[in-house]
């Protein structure tokens, strides 16, 4: 919680407000955990201390939904996630899309856009963007592999 409060206080003064008092962003923090189905017990804990893979990276989400970035990066986010964690930080994705937000995925596997529809898919080799398309993309390279 004191990583998560120094941020979103840094952000709020790089932006002429206030800083929020402590029970201020304990507010906001539990509203957000409550919408992306966060334990309130994993806010007590030290970041990602003793975390399990899932744990890790809903913790990402709830600070992704604290600070609300512009841009998120999402590099592997289906990495070691079981199937019930990984449901849950798709809806949490899946919850923080708007308009004024941007995500670059970065994904091997169709898995995760089971959950999360792209609205763009990139292919890279080799350091380069070789083909782009829709969502059908990563279908077509998940039934054909990335040789086609």
């Amino acid at each position: 919680m004191t990583f998560l409060r120094t941020a979103y206080n840094a952000q709020r003064k790089a932006r002429g407000e206030e800083e929020a008092s402590a029970a201020e962003f304990l507010k906001i923090v539990r509203e957000k955990a409550k919408d992306l189905k966060i334990d309130a017990e994993m806010l007590k804990r030290p970041v990602n201390v003793g975390f399990s893979g899932g744990e890790k990276k809903r913790n990402e989400i709830l600070q992704m939904a604290v600070l609300e970035p512009k841009m998120c990066i999402l590099d592997e986010t289906d990495s070691g996630l079981d199937v019930d964690a990984m449901k849950l930080v798709s809806d949490g994705v899946n919850a923080l899309r708007n308009e004024g937000r941007s995500f670059l995925v970065i994904t091997h596997y169709q898995r995760l856009l089971d959950h999360i529809t792209p609205d763009v898919v990139h292919i890279m080799a080799n350091g380069r963007i070789v083909k782009t398309g829709g969502p059908e993309l990563a279908l077509e390279v998940e039934k054909n592999g990335y040789a086609t």
